[in-house]
């Protein structure tokens, strides 16, 4: 597959772009069902939730121990799966799938590096006590000699408004901000006054089982609560251009790349 030239300027004008019905539903429900046996068991590494609010700034710049603050509590909520690129096969292969691969080297315009630093995960919200995800670039903790990164999303059941769809603010990562516009987590501050006009300008868009968002590593976006029944899961990998370096000493220069090679349809 490859984008057309109308898709790839809306992504390069957006920061985004959704791939509907991209892989097949099979598929989806492999990658749920090994998901949900490594949340029953609490498969390290993991993320809770209340590691998710304690993460200090610095941690999550520098420390590279993705392991959960092992609390012992049965009834600890599990956010995410981490490290999952060599957790399963159904992971691995998604990360790896060849029929995205011309895509991501479109849009990056490099040969496509899978980072398994950053992301690499598998996204949950569950029922009622899961939190809000608040405005914030991926960009802002991860150290790389430029911005040309780009996540892959993945929806592996249907995702809304009611079970915490992704919201973004359209060329958002083509903005200038101010530190002022940050907190000190540098989430970007819905109290700002600068902030606001810019966080009215925010767009979603209703996800199926299969499809695929890109989004850009500068692009603002955030995610509701689950406020539904049933949890939602999502898996999300980053990729970079093979130019495009992390800087030695950093989390980032911490875990493996893998270079994906080139594939060519007819």
């Amino acid at each position: 597959m490859q984008l057309s030239a109308i898709q790839l300027a809306q992504f390069h004008k957006d920061g985004y772009l959704v791939l509907r019905g991209f892989l097949d539903s099979y598929r989806c429900d492999e990658i749920v069902a090994v998901s949900q046996e490594h949340l029953e068991k609490k498969i390290e590494p993991i993320e809770t939730e209340i590691g998710y609010i304690k993460r200090s700034k610095a941690y999550r710049t520098s420390v590279t121990d993705y392991t959960s603050y092992k609390e012992q509590d049965e009834k600890i909520i599990v956010r995410r799966l981490r490290q999952v690129y060599n957790r399963d096969s159904a992971f691995k292969a998604w990360m790896e799938d060849y029929k995205i691969r011309p895509v991501l080297r479109q849009i990056l315009d490099d040969d496509v590096v899978l980072v398994t630093a950053h992301h690499n995960s598998i996204m949950t919200k569950m029922p009622y006590c899961s939190r809000e995800t608040r405005w914030h670039q991926d960009r802002r903790y991860w150290r790389y000699s430029d911005n040309n990164l780009v996540s892959v999303w993945l929806a592996l059941d249907q995702e809304t408004g009611q079970n915490g769809v992704l919201e973004f603010i359209p060329g958002s990562h083509r903005m200038h901000f101010d530190s002022e516009q940050f907190d000190e987590k540098e989430y970007f501050s819905q109290e700002c006054v600068k902030n606001q006009k810019i966080i009215a300008s925010k767009v979603s868009t209703d996800l199926q089982k299969g499809d695929v968002v890109l989004f850009h590593s500068l692009l603002l976006h955030r995610a509701n609560k689950n406020r539904s029944d049933k949890p939602k899961f999502s898996f999300v990998y980053t990729v970079k251009g093979a130019k495009t370096k992390a800087l030695e000493g950093t989390r980032s220069a911490q875990f493996p790349e893998i270079v994906l090679p080139v594939v060519s349809f007819g």
